[in-house]
């Protein structure tokens, strides 16, 4: 008889999947299997007051030069459905402004860096299993360009199985064998960069810097000043946390480890439950993750070396049934890990506080609305500003969930001017003709 360990690696090995992809996993289930504490508790952290600010570093370097750029890889998390909007594709393929999607702006960006870099910048796109073909189909009105190579752009999120909570072992679904694997969570990066040979492949072609962000997040785009800065640090590993605001009391919030002063990422599910209101108290953790990251290669290399081809990440453990839609179903275990947690585990890693304009996703329709709107506005390069007339403050979006969930109930909406509005609500069906002018406060 095989044990709960075995039949992981058989299972996982037999679906092809890297020995670094099998060995990260594996490293979580010890954890789990050891009882390993997975919450930090409030006692045993410290708040951070305060960080560097972006603009005063990107002000005392001068943006980075050809030789810098051509050490520069891009990485962009593009594994979402976008299911929680009505989307059955790669959510990079959602339109934000008439025939432009998520997808073009990043290959945009990258064109821009490219004429500045003598062609260097390399671009990654960490595809999931759901969006790799409708993806890698879209760019091949690219090609000319370089982009519709698949062992060129795509990098390929793992899969993970799900564990039997009585035994540990893989659950066994015959009848639907999809059920059996879940999504690792982004912070498999590593083991996909380093499994697939990737990391190895940017080392040996004298890239040393990662830029990391999220495909939904058009604020989160490179700037040369940074990059300069941050070669110059020296830092292995730099968070960019922007300060926190009610719409963000559910994301992962920086802290201090109190035993060793290390600075730390916690995550809502790491939180114990009688933590919470401490968790959410924007007075007292004031900075969060924007899952905007820079690393360093040639580190996260010798990081991984020390600890045999993982990066001890932080496990977050979530109790589910195997088929969501059947209760009596078994009861799983589905591992994830967050790849922004790596923080604690870079010596001299470090976190800077950035504007709120470098962190603008899409989670909603309300957040669709406001960049088809004329309050954003976007260049040639792919660069996503506010309008001059948002006096640098975006306006506060909200729709009513029921009505204006699905990308699909923004068309009999339709798309007001925005750019002089400080907060529109709308609650009830509405429709606006294109470019409807609204001024401030506005509810309908």
């Amino acid at each position: 008889m095989m044990d709960a360990r075995e039949l992981i690696r058989t299972k996982m090995e037999g679906a092809g999947l890297s020995r670094a992809a099998v060995d990260s996993f594996l490293y979580g289930v010890e954890e789990l299997q050891r009882h390993t504490k997975m919450t930090v508790g409030e006692e045993e952290i410290d708040a951070v007051d305060s960080l560097p600010e972006w603009e005063q570093l990107v002000q005392t370097c001068p943006p980075a030069d050809d030789d810098l750029l051509r050490q520069l890889v891009v990485i962009k998390l593009n594994g979402g459905l976008g299911t929680s909007m009505g989307l059955q594709k790669a959510k990079s393929l959602l339109e934000i402004k008439p025939g432009v999607t998520f997808l073009d702006l990043i290959v945009r960006q990258i064109k821009a860096l490219r004429k500045d870099s003598s062609n260097g910048v390399r671009l990654l796109l960490m595809n999931s299993f759901s969006t790799s073909a409708d993806t890698m189909r879209y760019l091949k009105r690219y090609a000319e360009d370089g982009f519709a190579e698949t062992a060129e752009v795509e990098l390929m999120q793992n899969k993970v199985p799900k564990l039997r909570q009585d035994t540990l072992e893989p659950v066994q679904m015959p009848q639907h064998p999809e059920l059996e694997w879940c999504p690792p969570g982004h912070g498999d990066l590593y083991a996909s960069l380093a499994g697939s040979g990737r990391l190895d492949e940017l080392l040996a072609r004298g890239v040393r810097y990662a830029f990391v962000s999220n495909s939904d997040n058009l604020g989160a785009q490179v700037d040369p000043g940074f990059l300069a800065w941050f070669a110059r640090s020296g830092a292995p590993f730099v968070m960019e946390v922007t300060r926190r605001t009610e719409a963000d009391k559910k994301g992962g919030h920086l802290a201090r480890r109190k035993k060793d002063g290390q600075l730390i990422l916690r995550e809502v599910a790491q939180c114990p439950p009688e933590d919470i209101p401490h968790f959410q108290d924007l007075s007292r953790h004031r900075f969060f993750n924007t899952n905007n990251l820079w690393i360093r290669l040639d580190s996260l290399k010798q990081l991984m070396q020390e600890h045999k081809g993982v990066i001890p990440l932080p496990i977050i453990c979530n109790s589910k049934h195997a088929d969501p839609r059947d209760p009596s179903s078994p009861d799983v275990f589905q591992l994830e890990t967050a790849m922004g947690a790596a923080l604690q585990c870079f010596t001299g890693a470090a976190a800077v506080c950035v504007p709120r304009s470098r962190f603008f996703p899409v989670k909603t329709c309300s957040d669709l609305l406001l960049l088809r709107s004329d309050a954003v506005e976007i260049d040639a390069a792919g660069r996503m500003f506010l309008a001059p007339e948002c006096d640098g403050v975006a306006p506060v979006v909200q729709l009513d969930p029921t009505l204006y969930k699905l990308v699909d109930s923004l068309e009999p909406l339709g798309v007001p001017s925005l750019k002089h509005v400080r907060h529109l609500s709308v609650r009830s069906e509405h429709h606006f003709s294109p470019g409807e002018p609204l001024i401030g406060d506005v509810e309908f």
